[in-house]
């Protein structure tokens, strides 16, 4: 028979009393958010922690993922009522009618100044301001892990993903890719989603947001989990994979811990390295850096990044490689006045004035570029009054239903020759386009040694992988 001692059978007594005293005494907190990382810093670091009330997330950066619950299946029992979603715009008058003591910073691709004013903003009103620890919030896997995370918005680093995989399948491995989250649609049926087939994308009703990030993977013949709940995510994708993928959103962190870090440059927008959050800390913290876009950067941006990896990071191996721009049929462009419509988040919170629509209309000479925005209506014309750096073509945004209309009406009533289709989705296949279109894509291309391949290697033998076959 097991003796319990006199200090353990204190302890016994006094646990639930100390439950009930932290209860009591839970410091109340708001974590800003975007719809993904406010969550699985919830889920994580608060969901069960008797020191804390989240008394609210605040949204921002993504259009229609305010004024709704966080549902309390997924908040779990110290939220019966689950969480209230506000704009961030209430933040400050949130603060002082909940009597907040702390607001935890948990979105992406911010600028180093927009972070202090925020900052400055919430300790103003006597609040404490945080920024959780990189691997404070990651999750420990049981196969190896390779992330691929960016610097910002719009680096290519959804391409790198689909590169890394497909070198991994040449290889005989299993790659199972674990996509950042945008649970934009219903919260408790996103909890854990797994895609590898258009149907798949299609049952879920996914917006276009997410059919950008899923689609040409799963094309490529790669499973991807995403969702709400990264600890369920996590031990769906272990089930399928010798190697998980990590393929970040924005400029953000891992939410597994990765047993190498790969993170993406962008020449076109020098210096943002070292001047956007939590971009640095991906810059700092990375094994591999990839400067992309070499077939369009210019020698002094790549100097530019080339100096600040040697100040911060000299110990990281760099690889160079090309956003290779495809124009099936490009010789049609030729003297036509063109639509140019590009991916969404690379162009509203990822601050570029163009991408590979650009491009192509410049290379094969389009007669002009149309400016969209004396035509463009409802959310699409909101959006590029919000965003007045784009001037010359349209974000393909469509986070609801009502957006993909104003999308497709946009499209309709602009008098041009031709539509540059230059999102990761087939545009076409989603909205009527009443127009002649050429669909514009980039495959990564990689420019000199070491290469890609390379490291994978050296990864596969240090995790022993090398004698395994691939799964079925």
């Amino acid at each position: 028979m097991e003796v319990i001692n006199k200090e353990d059978c204190q302890n016994l007594l006094f646990a639930p009393i100390l439950y009930i005293l932290k209860a009591i005494m839970r410091k109340r907190i708001i974590i800003m958010g975007a719809a993904g990382r406010d969550f699985h810093n919830f889920n994580l670091c608060f969901r069960d922690n008797p020191a804390y009330e989240v008394v609210a997330f605040t949204a921002a950066q993504i259009p229609f993922i305010q004024d709704r619950q966080y549902p309390k299946e997924l908040a779990g029992v110290l939220y019966p009522n689950g969480i209230p979603v506000y704009p961030e715009e209430r933040l400050a008058s949130l603060i002082k009618e909940q009597k907040v003591g702390e607001v935890v910073f948990s979105y992406s691709d911010i600028s180093h100044e927009y972070v202090m004013h925020r900052a400055s903003m919430v300790t103003a009103l006597g609040a404490n301001f945080i920024l959780l620890g990189a691997e404070k919030t990651m999750l420990k896997a049981k196969k190896p892990v390779i992330s691929v995370c960016a610097v910002r918005t719009g680096c290519g680093k959804s391409g790198v993903t689909r590169y890394i995989c497909k070198s991994l399948m040449d290889k005989g491995k299993k790659p199972v890719v674990v996509r950042h989250p945008m649970p934009y649609r219903h919260l408790l049926n996103q909890k854990v989603e797994r895609f590898a087939t258009q149907t798949d994308l299609i049952r879920c009703g996914c917006t276009i947001e997410e059919q950008e990030e899923f689609e040409p993977l799963v094309n490529a013949g790669i499973t991807v989990y995403a969702g709400v709940d990264y600890a369920e995510i996590l031990r769906g994708a272990e089930k399928e994979a010798d190697i998980i993928v990590w393929d970040g959103g924005n400029n953000d962190l891992p939410f597994i811990k990765p047993d190498m870090e790969i993170v993406v440059l962008d020449p076109h927008r020098p210096g943002h390295e070292v001047s956007y959050y939590p971009g640095e800390v991906n810059f700092r913290r990375a094994d591999v850096l990839i400067i992309n876009k070499m077939d369009t950067a210019k020698s002094a941006a790549v100097e530019i990044i080339a100096k600040n990896i040697k100040s911060i990071n000299q110990r990281a191996t760099v690889l160079y490689t090309a956003s290779a721009i495809k124009v099936p049929g490009g010789d049609l462009i030729n003297g036509k006045r063109v639509l140019v419509v590009e991916d969404g988040p690379t162009l509203t919170h990822g601050g570029m004035a163009y991408g590979a629509g650009i491009i192509a209309a410049e290379r094969y000479n389009a007669s002009e570029i149309i400016d969209p925005r004396p035509f463009a209506t409802g959310s699409i014309k909101e959006a590029l009054s919000l965003y007045p750096h784009i001037k010359n073509l349209i974000p393909a945004m469509g986070y609801a239903e009502r957006q993909i209309k104003d999308l497709e009406d946009t499209i309709s009533n602009i008098p041009c020759d031709m539509v540059l289709i230059a999102t990761p989705v087939d545009l076409a296949r989603i909205i009527k386009i009443d127009k002649p279109s050429v669909r514009i894509s980039y495959e990564i291309e990689e420019m000199g040694r070491p290469a890609i391949a390379d490291i994978l290697e050296r990864f596969i033998e240090r995790a022993g992988l090398q004698g395994e076959a691939r799964r079925q």
